[in-house]
């Protein structure tokens, strides 16, 4: 019958076992539970601050970014009408360079034109030159051969007559 010693249940093991489990139960809430549970508040307290500090700083990160919103769309606008009044600006600039240029390009014409009809006038003036010169010439060999001075001098001034009729 010894193995039954060892499996029978004895009282004050129980009752001993109770009492320094309530012993072990009492002296761990003591001193390791309540402190831990203070350090768990403590903890709780700094992380509840942490997130009404994050939502301060959100809330001002907010208006921070509504008040930089409503600057761009002020500078926007200001840059938008700076844009139109330099368009404007620009499109009379171009348009008064324009009239300028068209003014300037009109004298150059004119100009031109003016020197070309005198060009003209002195190149036809020189071919009559030139061709009073040769007919000169020509009629004073052909006067020479067969007609008298005063009838050499009557062909010439009707021919130069003829010319200057047909050229104006």
């Amino acid at each position: 019958m010894q193995t039954l010693d060892i499996i029978s249940v004895n009282i004050w093991h129980i009752v001993i076992s109770l009492a320094n489990l309530v012993l072990l139960f009492l002296i761990i809430k003591r001193f390791l539970y309540k402190p831990v549970k203070k350090v768990l508040a403590q903890r709780q307290a700094e992380i509840d601050k942490n997130y009404e500090n994050a939502r301060q700083a959100e809330q001002g990160a907010l208006n921070e970014k509504l008040r930089w919103e409503e600057k761009m769309s002020t500078a926007k606008k200001t840059a938008d009408d700076m844009i139109a009044n330099a368009a404007s600006t620009a499109q009379l600039r171009g348009d008064r360079i324009i009239s300028d240029a068209k003014t300037k390009a009109e004298g150059i014409v004119r100009r031109a034109e003016e020197a070309a009809k005198l060009e003209i006038k002195n190149a036809h003036a020189e071919i009559k030159k030139e061709l009073v010169e040769v007919s000169s010439e020509l009629a004073e060999k052909l006067i020479k051969r067969e007609l008298s001075r005063e009838d050499h001098q009557g062909f010439i001034d009707s021919f130069i007559d003829g010319l200057g009729d047909g050229d104006e």
